[in-house]
């Protein structure tokens, strides 16, 4: 039984988001929470900041959606995966496990060792693909390391 409450407590904490700005707006009818001035979301090892952070809820308050806006910066870790990056916006889709990322997007694989930019980048955590959107004046960037031949 013991055991039992002590995986509980871990799972809890594991859950913790914790949200810090210089300054907050609620905004209950729309079931929005406006985080403004050196936003920063994390939880666990991941952390989410931006210029304002705004929190999307459904009609179960349930958190929906995350948006970042102006001067994005993110750190992504899970099991076999870690991620650094950039944007001028990115939304986080916590039951999708998705990132959405627009504005001069920006991602590093830290355990691949790969680059990725582009407008516009969508990193789907549950399946590890991603899609990468440029334009003419600003083309995909894909950069990696190739293994030396021994």
């Amino acid at each position: 039984m013991l055991l039992f409450f002590i995986l509980l407590s871990i799972f809890v904490y594991a859950e913790k988001v914790q949200i810090v700005s210089d300054s907050m707006k609620a905004m209950n009818l729309k079931k929005e929470i406006h985080f403004i001035g050196n936003a920063k979301v994390t939880q666990m090892k991941n952390m989410l900041q931006g210029d304002e952070i705004i929190v999307y809820f459904n009609e179960k308050n349930e958190t929906k959606k995350y948006e970042a806006v102006g001067h994005v910066k993110f750190e992504i870790q899970q099991k076999n995966a870690s991620y650094k990056g950039q944007a001028h916006r990115a939304v986080y889709l916590p039951q999708q496990s998705k990132y959405i990322l627009n504005g001069k997007a920006v991602i590093d694989d830290l355990v691949n060792k790969r680059h990725l930019a582009g407008e516009e980048i969508i990193l789907d955590m549950v399946s590890g693909n991603a899609e990468i959107k440029g334009n003419r004046k600003k083309p995909v960037k894909f950069i990696f390391d190739m293994e030396k031949k021994k």
